[in-house]
């Protein structure tokens, strides 16, 4: 039982702190692609396509976790990024505690 709690904790910290949201991803990119493009600017620890359930497909957007903050900056740094002939929209992920959440919420 414990084990599993950690578990789920641990996939809630792990979603909470991705680098960066991207959007506009073209239909017919993977994740596997979205990692190797990403990976000439650092390492990339994780994307997350989500898929929708109903249609099969990827949502069209994701989310990408760098190994360090410098590699983040790399990213952001160069004005546009496109793959198969679409441009891609970056936004960084800003890390909130959760005391501030709860705050905003108020």
């Amino acid at each position: 039982m414990a084990a599993a709690s950690a578990v789920r904790a641990a996939g809630r910290r792990s979603r909470r702190l991705f680098d960066i949201f991207v959007a506009e991803v073209p239909w017919t990119v993977s994740s596997k692609e979205l990692k190797e493009y990403f990976s000439q600017f650092g390492s990339v620890q994780r994307c997350q396509l989500p898929f929708d359930r109903d249609t099969g497909f990827h949502r069209r957007y994701c989310w990408i976790k760098f190994s360090t903050p410098e590699e983040v900056q790399n990213v952001l740094q160069k004005d546009s990024h496109i793959l198969e002939g679409s441009k891609l929209s970056l936004r960084q992920q800003i890390r909130r505690r959760r005391s501030q959440r709860k705050n905003q919420s108020e």
